[in-house]
């Protein structure tokens, strides 16, 4: 299968995902996240999931990062350049959906990419070897790019791996996928 193929295929595996599926799948995803080696790093950096996207709910994960008392940042998307800005969620930080439907920081301190520790990234899919299928634009490969050599890369996934996704010399593999059932390393 080609991207485009593998894209609409897991968009439709995702949709016959029921709520509760999402939420049960979303704290055992959470659950193995607590058994990484990831626990020294201070900056960690997640995404809020698009529910209407039936993302990997990353709210658990949060609880589990604040209880920890990690210093969590949030991206913040601008779609005319493709670039990601990254804020220190704060107490305070208001949280609005844009209009892509993405929950995002309104404002906040921006922290440096080079500062990051730990990325957890939302994906459609994944392979055996830590390549992963995001949405197509771009955003994630040009934020992964920036980042420091050993910043950890974590994927998460209500999915097991393909076999093999189609990639490019510019895509760069995570280190981890967390699924409901499995962790897989690739370094």
């Amino acid at each position: 299968m080609d991207k485009s193929e593998l894209r609409r295929s897991y968009f439709n595996r995702r949709q016959e995902l029921t709520t509760a599926q999402i939420e049960d799948n979303s704290i055992a995803i959470a659950n193995r996240v607590l058994e990484l080696p990831i626990w020294e790093a201070t900056y960690f950096h997640i995404f809020l999931s698009i529910l209407e996207k039936k993302e990997v709910n990353t709210e658990f994960l949060l609880h589990i990062l604040q209880g920890r008392d990690k210093s969590i940042v949030v991206p913040k998307a601008f779609f005319k350049t493709g670039e990601l800005n990254h804020i220190l969620l704060q107490e305070h930080t208001k949280i609005t959906l844009s209009q892509y439907g993405i929950p995002e920081p309104v404002e906040g301190i921006e922290v440096p990419v080079i500062k990051l520790e730990v990325i957890f990234i939302p994906l459609l899919a994944f392979d055996n070897d830590g390549n992963r299928l995001g949405y197509g634009k771009g955003f994630y490969d040009r934020f992964l790019s920036q980042c420091h050599p050993n910043t950890i890369k974590i994927g998460l996934s209500f999915f097991e791996p393909e076999p093999i996704i189609p990639h490019n010399d510019k895509d760069i593999p995570l280190d981890y996928c967390i699924t409901p059932k499995n962790t897989h390393s690739f370094s």
